[in-house]
C-alpha cells in the first residue's frame, strides 16, 4: 500500500500527534502512525459535541454518583474519563517504545495558571491516572515552577501557552532542572520525553491583530510566517543543547504550518481537519524543518513587530512578562473560557438531573 503523506512525514523523522483525544479521530491517526495527542477543557468539550452519544451518559452517570459534587469537580471527572479512554487507544504504542512515546497531554486547571503548587498538585492527580498521560502546564513564570516539580517526580510534562523562542528554552530548563532533581532521587528518567509546545499559528493570529491594529505596512504573505521562523530557530537552539525535552509544534493554520517544520527532534501535533486535509494534499513532504525561514521575510517581521523580536530573540522576554505577553494573554483567556464552556455543559446537566 502507498504510505500517506503523515506516514511519510513520521518516516522523514517528525513525530505525529493528534491534536485531540477525540477517541474515533483518534483511532484514525494512530492508523497513520500517530504517537501521541493532546486535550484540555477546551478539546473535552469539544469532543462531547462531536460524541455526544458516547459521552452525555457518561456526564449523567457522574452527576448521578456524586450528588455532593460541585460542578467543576464533575467537569474534572468527566476530563479525567476522556483522558482514561484515550490513553488506552495510545497505551500499545507507550509499550512497544518502552514509554518513550505514545502519551495523551492532559492540561492542569487553566484557573490555576498563577500558583505555581496548585498546577504541581493537579499534574500530580492527573499524572495518576495512566501510566502514559503528560502533564499541560502554561509557559508562565509559576509554570516554570510547576514544571520543574513536576518533572523532578518523573513525570512528563507538555509546556502549554509557548509562542517564543524565550518561553521554550525556559520551559527546557525548567525541565532540566527537575530532571536532575529526580536523577538525584534515584529516579531513572532517561526514557521520559517532555515536550515544550510553541503554538505557531496563534503567534501568526496574534501579529495579524497587531498588523490591523497599527495598520503595519508589510506584507500580509509574511505573517503566515511568524510561528515557522520562530520555531526553526527555537529547533536550531535545542539540537545545540543537551535538552531532553522535544519542540512541539501547535495551533495549525494552513499547509506550511506541516510542510516547513518536517524534520528530526521535533513533534507535529495536527487537528484531525488539518491532518486529513494534509493527507489528500498533492504536497509531498521532505526534510524542511533545519531549513531557516526565508532571510527577507524574517528581517521584514523583526522590522516592523516589536513583538516578533519579542517572540524570535532567545532574551526577547523574561519569565515575569510572559502571562502578560499579547499572545500568551489572549491563549489563557480562550483556555479559561472554554473551562467555564465546559462547566457550564456540567452544570445544566446536573439541573437536568
Amino acid at each position: 500500500m502507498t504510505a500517506s503523506k503523515m506516514q511519510l512525514t513520521t518516516a522523514l523523522g517528525a513525530d505525529f500527534w493528534n491534536d485531540s483525544c477525540d477517541l474515533d479521530e483518534l483511532a484514525e491517526a494512530c492508523a497513520h502512525g500517530a504517537v501521541g495527542a493532546t486535550s484540555n477543557p477546551v478539546i473535552v468539550n469539544q469532543v462531547v459535541d462531536q460524541a455526544r452519544a458516547t459521552w452525555m451518559p457518561v456526564l449523567a452517570d457522574l452527576v448521578r454518583a456524586h450528588p455532593e459534587a460541585t460542578e467543576v469537580e464533575i467537569a474534572w471527572r468527566l476530563v479525567e474519563a476522556v483522558a482514561m479512554r484515550a490513553a488506552e487507544i495510545l497505551a500499545p504504542v507507550y509499550e512497544r517504545t518502552e514509554g518513550r512515546k505514545g502519551r495523551l497531554c492532559v492540561q492542569v486547571n487553566p484557573q490555576f495558571y498563577r500558583s505555581a503548587s496548585r498546577m504541581a498538585e493537579h499534574g500530580r492527580a492527573l499524572a495518576a491516572l495512566a501510566p502514559n498521560l503528560a502533564i499541560k502546564v502554561p509557559a508562565t513564570a509559576a509554570g516554570l515552577v510547576a514544571i520543574e516539580e513536576l518533572a523532578a517526580l518523573g513525570i512528563a510534562t507538555n509546556a502549554t501557552v509557548s509562542f517564543s523562542v524565550s518561553q521554550a528554552v525556559a520551559c527546557a530548563e525548567a525541565v532540566e532542572r527537575g530532571l536532575q532533581r529526580a536523577r538525584d532521587a534515584g529516579l531513572d528518567v532517561e526514557r521520559l520525553r517532555p515536550v515544550v509546545t510553541i503554538m505557531v499559528g496563534r503567534l501568526d493570529d496574534h501579529l495579524q491583530r497587531v498588523a490591523g491594529r497599527e495598520r503595519t505596512s508589510v506584507d500580509p504573505g509574511f505573517l503566515h510566517w511568524a510561528g515557522i521562523a520562530v520555531f526553526k530557530k527555537a529547533h536550531r537552539v535545542f539540537t545545540s543543547r543537551p535538552y531532553q525535552s522535544t519542540l512541539l509544534a501547535a495551533a495549525y493554520r494552513h499547509v506550511l504550518h506541516w510542510s516547513e517544520l518536517v524534520g528530526e527532534h521535533a513533534v507535529l501535533s495536527m487537528p484531525y481537519t488539518w491532518w486529513t486535509q494534509f493527507n489528500a494534499s498533492s504536497v509531498s513532504p521532505s526534510r524542511t524543518l533545519a531549513q531557516p525561514a526565508p532571510p527577507r521575510i524574517v528581517d521584514g517581521l523583526y522590522f516592523h513587530f516589536e513583538d516578533f523580536r519579542r517572540a524570535y530573540d532567545e532574551d526577547g522576554l523574561a519569565p515575569a512578562d510572559f502571562a502578560g505577553w499579547g499572545p500568551s494573554r489572549h491563549t489563557l483567556q480562550q483556555f479559561l473560557g472554554g473551562h467555564a464552556g465546559l462547566v457550564e455543559r456540567v452544570r445544566a446537566q446536573m439541573l437536568e438531573a
